[in-house]
């Protein structure tokens, strides 16, 4: 049964099949050929994947990040940072990548962040004189702190998956998410100070003042859902629904630059987006619960106790797995797949599971970097007008950020984890 289903998977995928199909295709096949499950148990397994309350904030969540594009609120907190940071050398990149982490705070998606972030800065990037591959390398590690930052969908599909606190989970990529600000922030100045990437802004506290009073409203976004989520006012799906509503209003009464016309263009291309996502959740479901059925997790756990890896040893493998299929696979489907499989072994190694979901959700997140298939890769490559290997060649310096964000997620808990810590 296993061994179908990897064949089908791999062959499915080698053929170009989107991969929400692949991981439906994949069980039904191998269903099928071993005649242990009947093809009903494919229909029921898909519902019951969707079948969860927290779920609902993924739609949400998508919709207020496009509601915030559209009316405006991601140029108002580009225009802000750049009122701080934007006279030290390379200062356009450091304000995608702090625009960026802003933004994430709001969105729950680094693809989502990338093209809002992405869409404003790399014009002006480029028109300044930064080169089209370092610019684009900029936007796409930028893009990955939407998925760290809370709220973070990756963060809330892992709760699910896993049956975890999601105000927790959110509590452990807050700081691998200022990390990786702080160290791709740290690479962009170095590097722009090596090619001459100067600023032609200049520092004043009345344009600090000025921007401030414009991107308020995007700033109490972030404020008003965790400090309702932490402060128990409303649950996290809750918060989603309240960044709706707080993001079309301000649109709409405050900014003004949101149509009534507008909507319905929004509110399709979220519900393509979500689409998307769902498929992939109901689908990866499937495969997930039979690789649970077929006993790989018990198999593993029961291999890894013979073979006496240490938790610091097995933590390395799953990184180095995890980083590669990362490049390759869809970003929720993989943390649905390796949920069940990784739990129990780290069960039976006594791992903290919160601190489990930070380590998959950073090193997953980080495969959206990685060739062949890193999507954050295509889509600043197309945000540039330029090819896939010319972002490739920029991006080295940032992985190595990202590595050093891995090991530091997942060697040192007691900084990763120091937020969740303190309200345990």
């Amino acid at each position: 049964m296993l061994a179908n289903m990897f064949i089908f998977f791999v062959l499915f995928i080698l053929i170009g099949i989107p991969i929400g199909y692949v991981l439906g295709l994949a069980p039904v096949v191998g269903m099928i050929l071993s005649g242990n499950y009947p093809i009903s148990f494919s229909s029921m397994t898909i519902v019951q994947s969707l079948n969860s309350f927290s779920f609902l904030a993924i739609p949400f969540f998508i919709l207020a990040g496009a509601l915030m594009d559209s009316g405006g609120l991601s140029r108002r907190l580009v225009n802000f940072v750049s009122s701080l940071v934007g006279s030290v050398p390379g200062g356009l990149a450091v304000i995608a990548i702090l625009s960026a982490t802003l933004f994430g705070a709001i969105s729950g998606s680094g693809p989502a962040t990338l093209a809002a972030i992405g869409g404003v800065m790399v014009p002006y990037m480029i028109k300044e004189g930064y080169g089209k591959g370092f610019t684009a390398a900029v936007i796409a590690a930028a893009g990955c702190i939407g998925l760290f930052i809370p709220p973070s969908i990756a963060f809330i599909t892992y709760g699910v998956a896993a049956g975890q606190s999601i105000a927790e989970l959110f509590l452990s990529g807050v700081v691998p998410g200022l990390l990786t600000a702080l160290g791709i922030s740290i690479v962009a100045v170095y590097i722009s100070k090596k090619r001459g990437y100067a600023s032609s802004q200049k520092f004043s506290i009345e344009r600090v003042k000025s921007t401030l009073k414009e991107a308020i409203w995007p700033l109490l976004m972030p404020i008003i859902i965790l400090g309702g989520i932490y402060s128990g006012v409303f649950t996290p799906t809750e918060s989603a629904a309240v960044a709706c509503v707080y993001a079309l209003l301000v649109g709409l009464l405050v900014t003004k630059e949101l149509k009534v016309k507008d909507l319905y263009r929004i509110l399709k291309e979220s519900v393509v987006t979500t689409s998307t996502v769902m498929i992939i959740i109901a689908t990866a479901g499937l495969f997930g619960r039979l690789l649970t059925l077929e006993r790989l997790p018990f198999i593993l756990v029961d291999w890894i106790q013979k073979s006496n890896l240490s938790p610091f040893m097995f933590l390395l493998l799953i990184n180095i797995a995890m980083l590669i299929l990362g490049s390759f696979m869809e970003l929720n489907a993989s943390i649905l797949i390796l949920t069940p499989v990784l739990l129990p072994i780290a069960k039976a190694m006594g791992l903290d599971l919160i601190h489990l979901g930070a380590i998959i959700v950073v090193n997953m997140t980080f495969g959206l970097l990685t060739p062949p298939l890193g999507i954050h890769l295509f889509l600043g490559a197309n945000l540039a007008g330029i090819k896939l290997e010319d972002v490739a060649k920029e991006i080295l310096p940032f992985l190595g950020v990202a590595i050093a964000v891995i090991l530091i997620t997942t060697y040192l808990p007691s900084l990763s984890m120091l937020l969740v810590n303190l309200i345990r």
